[in-house]
């Protein structure tokens, strides 16, 4: 857990000479602590911790309506932050563990929108939801899921162009596979399989479904490998028409997946790091996502490095090849935490999905840019897509 360490004693006399010159300028989170004992702290994120504090614990203007909070203070407890990422990690951890009721309404917080092939139907569909439930393990159950997407609107749009290379079922009847059934649009456009009217068998249905389930869970791998293959035997049977139409289909596979962000995958799959720079001079956090969640952060002081006998890729591949310790926490709002920092534009620091193995070279050379002097983030990690809107203060 990211937490407070630091810490002040707040006395209003000496506020501005002791108390208010030894607050530094810099990005924080801050708790203030009541000095009655029923009475619940107060939890903020400030881009200026000085000023911020100095605007609430400051001398009273009786003309002014803005809050003030130097008669409530007894102390404070602060975290510097050096990115928004950790910024707003700090705040939902700390948050979570003051106001466990309401520290959704403080973040403004709602799980990230994913894609859902629900299983348990007798007749799946693909829909948008925010609600993942899981296991005793953590697992997510009772579908296929995938993302996750900067908004719902982005996720339906998406699931749109998937469903047009599929003819699974897009209404939210329940089926009942009557014949006499008249049946829909995309039934009569030959874009779904009718199982409303049975138009096909049920294990029909369920060889397309599946068909849907591996093309999310590769991310478009299996139906292009399909298709190729395909096209490759009709080239060598020199039935070149056939070719040229399965060459379209890879054509249109492709503009369907041309825009998909990269953190979109099977959320089982979603094993990623992130890299921030901190507050501390020569220091890298490293935030893993472990199947959607995010570990406890580790923190590489390259200062440090020379006095260690280990390089930084020893330390990074110890770390990540190491057995997985369990990751705690609500599966949607790890999501939505990832999510809300990947599709910020400008997004601050980089990240890295483990495909077949982690890429560490090219981590590496990402700690040396994050370091690096007068590194324009802005400019170099830009993500095109929607931004998500900025957070409530609170």
């Amino acid at each position: 857990m990211l937490e407070l360490d630091c810490g002040l004693e707040f006395e209003r006399v000496r506020a501005e000479e002791q108390f208010f010159p030894a607050l530094p300028p810099h990005p924080a989170v801050c708790l203030i602590e009541a000095r009655e004992e029923k009475a619940e702290p107060f939890l903020i994120r400030t881009q200026n911790l000085q000023r911020r504090l100095q605007r609430l614990l400051g001398a009273v203007d009786p003309a002014s309506k803005r809050l003030n909070l130097g008669e409530f203070a007894l102390s404070i407890r602060y975290r510097l932050t050096s990115s928004a990422f950790e910024q707003t990690l700090t705040y939902y951890q700390n948050a979570k563990l003051l106001f466990p009721k309401r520290y959704r309404d403080l973040m403004r917080l709602r799980p990230a929108a994913v894609l859902k092939v629900n299983l348990r139907n007798a007749y799946p569909r693909c829909y948008v939801t925010r609600r993942i439930p899981v296991d005793e393990a953590g697992v997510p159950t009772g579908g296929a899921y995938y993302g996750p997407f900067a908004s719902r609107r982005s996720a339906q749009a998406f699931a749109e162009r998937v469903l047009d290379l599929f003819k699974v079922r897009r209404c939210q009847i329940k089926i009942r596979r009557d014949p006499a059934f008249p049946g829909c649009l995309y039934s009569e456009m030959k874009m779904c399989l009718a199982p409303c009217f049975a138009g096909c068998t049920k294990e029909e249905y369920d060889v397309e479904v599946q068909r849907l389930v591996q093309f999310l869970e590769t991310s478009g791998g299996s139906a292009r490998s399909n298709i190729e293959e395909e096209r490759e035997k009709a080239s060598e049977q020199l039935d070149f028409e056939r070719a040229a139409a399965l060459h379209k289909k890879v054509e249109k596979l492709d503009e369907v997946l041309r825009g998909r962000p990269e953190l979109t995958r099977r959320i089982q799959d979603l094993d990623a790091v992130i890299l921030q720079r901190t507050a501390e001079e020569q220091t890298i956090g490293v935030y893993g996502v472990r199947g959607g969640r995010l570990a406890e952060p580790f923190f590489l002081r390259f200062a440090e490095m020379a006095s260690q006998p280990r390089s930084a890729e020893q330390i990074f591949r110890e770390h990540f090849e190491a057995e997985p310790a369990t990751t705690n926490g609500d599966l949607g709002e790890h999501l939505w935490l990832v999510a809300r920092w990947y599709y910020s534009n400008p997004r601050e620091g980089e990240i890295f999905f483990r495909e077949k193995d982690w890429p560490y070279r090219r981590i590496l050379r990402a700690c040396s840019r994050l370091l690096a002097p007068n590194t324009n983030e802005a400019e170099t990690n830009q993500t095109p897509g929607t931004a998500l809107p900025p957070e409530g203060a609170s």
